[in-house]
């Protein structure tokens, strides 16, 4: 018996084996859900799962060369959404319609408050556009509501208090007023 063999055979690399097996069957039956996927695995003969696995794969390594991490990340961000926005559009509900706006709110403020503080973001974090490419698929993922927890948590009451701040109107005063200084 050749050492691979042995390998194959050791309980710890079977136990891995059936864990990692039973990861992708469960993110098979959730891929599913999304008939372009589904599509997609018919026309390639690729399972979803392996084919969404690789793509991550391939985002992360083209994460490992920096200059190509911000177009990336930035990619990530933009063209899913805008294809599902697109399609939120032409259905009658709102609940997609308030998901990609939800999202495009809060991914527009983020890309705006990175671009003051980029370079000292990636002083400090090299591996930023990671955690950011991340977050951003944490934020477009239905299921986990990120776009909108984000609005809710941390959005809303900055918006908030800066509007109310805009409402408070400043005291006048009369030029009897200023004569009388």
């Amino acid at each position: 018996m050749s050492a691979t063999q042995k390998l194959q055979q050791h309980p710890v690399f079977v136990q891995a084996q059936n864990k990692a097996q039973h990861y992708v069957a469960q993110l098979d039956k959730e891929l599913s859900k999304y008939p372009v996927l589904v599509r997609l695995e018919q026309r390639t003969q690729i399972p979803k799962s392996y084919a969404v696995l690789g793509t991550l794969v391939v985002v992360g390594i083209l994460h490992t060369f920096n200059p190509l991490a911000a177009p990336v990340s930035n990619l990530v961000g933009w063209a899913v959404p805008a294809y599902l926005s697109f399609k939120a559009l032409e259905t009658p509900s709102d609940n997609d319609n308030i998901q990609w706006l939800t999202y495009w709110v809060v991914f527009g403020f983020f890309n705006f408050l990175e671009s003051f503080a980029i370079r000292l973001v990636l002083y400090y974090l090299p591996w930023y556009y990671v955690f950011k490419t991340v977050f951003i698929i944490w934020l477009q993922m239905p299921g986990t509501r990120g776009a909108q927890a984000t609005y809710f948590t941390i959005l809303k009451p900055v918006l908030s208090n800066i509007n109310n701040q805009n409402r408070a109107v400043a005291p006048t005063t009369t030029s009897a007023d200023a004569h009388q200084e």
